[in-house]
């Protein structure tokens, strides 16, 4: 092979690696524990009951004595090499307990909506997907294992579920005009049920900002087969003001930053730094990282794609608080040393509140970012009163100080003097040019018990008249 056809080959590599698919995990096999009513492959010797009314195809891997077996109405057994069953009396060992026929369970419990029945492609430690982002999404390649049998139920839903590709018995369907034929051939029928609808042909990501997964349409069923073992409710979570990101069906303690990018923004380099860099530093957290749409406000950040953002959720999942927390500061912190060259355009955060029955400090502040910024606020305002208390402080003293000395500078030119005019002085000609008329002044206040004052002066006119 030339450098050129080992080139394309990494490049094929490379694109495979990235692909993103979803794997079905639940199976009908026959030796799988969980398929029977006792949660236990049959002893040998024991009886076996299918559902009469069940369609069902069951891989058998491995040789079985039976004592008695009630098949379905319609259904096949696919043997592996060697496998088979005989017919062996009813058993007597003890471990089998009291020897009730073993029940094959309903086969059509299997949902396709039911987030706990796949498993991602690029799953990776510490890294996990919101609900509605568990279940496949328009863009992702679909497998079901070839070494395995499976029954999945398409629900009642508004319109199909759409996926770009869907791989079942060694065969791949990227078109409707292949997959339909498939699902009504009897085959199809015995893996795929229900009243909903498959389709295949969406177009694979291409956006190097990652795409939104397009199953919020569907999360009322995808959160009504995950709650279903719980009687559709919520679990209790151990914080106060719990979050509930985008797709997720629950609320859950920790905290979310969102990101607003431009075109160089790039998801998987970006998922590849936190796990590179941050998670390890942050034992106990654990991460989802997707495109969402974007909630509805203003375009106030220049070149934002206006309908989407990066939605970071940092989920604790250890009882000890601020994890989280922790490491959304870190994230505002990168974003604001690296965002440019990282293609985030800005970041905010907000978190849950303190641990349920917390009272400590670490709880108290637990209100999140969005309380610490509120704090902030409020102590920007109470220093901003204390300096205007102490500029209104320092002006009041300036004008006492100037108001005292113009009392020791006596009247100015054009003012009033204080005090009233003598006319004994008058009399006697002062060298002063006459004033001139005063507004009359108010009555001087009485004095009362002026005869023990001792601040007095003689009055030259009353003087003369005596002599």
């Amino acid at each position: 092979m030339g450098a050129l056809g080992r080139a394309l080959l990494g490049l094929q590599l490379l694109a495979l690696t990235r692909a993103a698919y979803k794997l079905w995990i639940p199976g009908t096999d026959f030796e799988a524990a969980a398929n029977w009513s006792q949660n236990r492959t049959p002893c040998a010797g024991a009886a076996v009951e299918f559902p009469a009314n069940k369609m069902v195809s069951v891989l058998v891997r491995e040789g079985h004595g039976i004592s008695d077996m009630l098949l379905p109405r319609d259904g096949e057994f696919v043997l592996a090499s060697g496998a088979g069953f005989s017919a062996q009396d009813a058993s007597r060992d003890q471990g089998c307990g009291t020897g009730a026929p073993a029940r094959f369970l309903d086969p059509d419990r299997f949902s396709w909506h039911d987030p706990r029945l796949w498993r991602s492609g690029d799953a990776a430690r510490g890294l996990f997907s919101v609900d509605a982002e568990r279940v496949p999404c328009r863009h992702d390649d679909v497998v079901f294992p070839s070494d395995a049998s499976f029954r999945v139920g398409l629900g009642a839903i508004p319109g199909p579920a759409r996926v770009r590709s869907v791989r079942a018995l060694g065969q791949t369907f990227t078109r409707d005009e292949d997959l339909g034929p498939f699902l009504a051939s009897r085959a199809g029928r015995l893996r795929f049920h229900g009243p909903g609808a498959l389709s295949v042909g969406s177009e694979a990501c291409a956006e190097r900002s990652g795409c939104v997964c397009g199953n919020a349409e569907l999360q009322p069923w995808i959160c009504a087969a995950l709650l279903q073992p719980l009687g559709g409710r919520c679990p209790p979570t151990a914080c106060r003001d719990a979050l509930r990101p985008e797709g997720q069906c629950c609320d859950l303690c920790g905290a979310i930053v969102s990101l607003t990018h431009g075109p160089t923004f790039d998801l998987e380099r970006y998922r590849e730094r936190l796990l590179q860099t941050f998670l390890p530093q942050y034992q106990g957290v654990q991460v989802a990282v997707s495109k969402v749409p974007r909630p509805a406000r203003p375009r106030d950040t220049a070149g934002a794609e206006a309908d989407a953002e990066i939605q970071v959720v940092l989920a604790e999942t250890r009882p000890e608080p601020g994890r989280a927390r922790r490491l959304a500061r870190a994230l505002l912190a990168d974003v604001a040393e690296h965002g440019e060259a990282l293609g985030v355009l800005s970041a905010t955060a907000r978190q849950s509140g303190a641990p349920v029955g917390d009272s400590s400090a670490e709880g108290l502040d637990g209100a999140g970012l969005r309380a610490e910024l509120a704090g902030g606020v409020t102590a920007a305002l109470l220093l901003l009163l204390a300096l205007a208390a102490g500029a209104l402080l320092l002006l009041r003293r300036a004008r006492r100080l100037r108001w005292s000395r113009r009392d020791r500078a006596g009247p100015g030119p054009g003012l009033a003097p204080l005090g009233f005019s003598n006319p004994a002085f008058g009399a006697a000609g002062s060298a002063e040019p006459p004033q001139p008329p005063q507004p009359p002044q108010p009555p001087a206040p009485k004095l009362e018990n002026s005869s023990t004052s001792r601040s007095y002066f003689v009055n030259p006119l009353f003087a003369e008249a005596e002599a």
